[in-house]
């Protein structure tokens, strides 16, 4: 029989699990989501040198060992962060939109809508902002940034085309607007509230704004014949030096 707090039991205690049993069930309770969230923190705040095993290990307090649990590799940790990425901002997000089921001006106001999203919108700018500094040094962050991108710009042309407008006019407005959209994302600390509604509200008007027509090209006047040669002389002179 033990004493516990003053009062008998006759429960016997339980002998504590060995450590590594404890290390191994503390790395099974960190899940692969975990690394990859922390590590887009550092990269966000530290930049991509910083995302190291040991840095990660650290900022969860668990040791190095726990990280195999859920990756081989530092490579497939960097791989995972950009697959979530792109997940989040970019496919996950074309599906919501579509499966709105909205006509095409709205479905145009909506993507144009998402650098204004308040703080959801600021943490995914800075996100975004640390990745394309990361790809312009790395090719696997480049490859996957210039997929997203081209998954964006795929998504706004086909609206474009659903309001009426040719593939190639669609294309040249998708560009412009989704330019637009990257810049707003990543200036977004620039002006007041109602100046970023303004600026929401012309984007809108102006992706929208009909192409003036080309103006015909004024035509070419005929050079003056010299003074004092007759016509003929001027038409072989023209064809002697042709």
């Amino acid at each position: 029989m033990v004493i516990i707090a003053g009062m008998p039991t006759s429960m016997p205690l339980r002998p504590s699990r060995p450590k590594k049993r404890a290390a191994a069930d503390s790395s099974r309770a960190l899940t692969r989501e975990n690394w990859v969230e922390a590590a887009t923190e550092v990269l966000v705040d530290q930049g991509i040198d910083h995302v190291r095993v040991d840095v990660l290990a650290q900022q969860l307090n668990i040791t190095r060992g726990s990280f195999y649990w859920h990756f081989r590799d530092r490579e497939e940790l960097l791989r995972a962060v950009l697959q979530a990425w792109h997940d989040a901002s970019t496919a996950q997000l074309t599906k919501r939109l579509v499966d709105a089921r909205e006509d095409p001006r709205q479905q145009l106001r909506n993507v144009i809508s998402l650098p204004h999203r308040g703080r959801a919108a600021q943490r995914a700018a800075r996100i975004e902002l640390a990745i394309r500094a990361w790809a312009r040094r790395d090719e696997m962050a480049r490859k996957a940034l210039d997929e997203s991108d081209a998954s964006r710009l795929r998504y706004h042309q086909d609206i474009f085309e659903a309001l009426g407008y040719g593939a190639a006019e669609a294309r040249l407005r998708a560009f412009v607007t989704y330019g637009c959209e990257v810049a707003e994302s990543l200036l977004h600390r620039q002006g007041s509230p109602t100046d970023r509604r303004e600026r929401q509200q012309f984007l809108e008007q102006l992706s929208l704004q009909p192409l003036q027509p080309k103006a015909p090209e004024p035509p070419v006047a005929a050079p003056a014949e010299p003074v004092g040669v007759d016509a003929g002389q001027a038409r072989r002179k023209r064809r002697a030096t042709a």
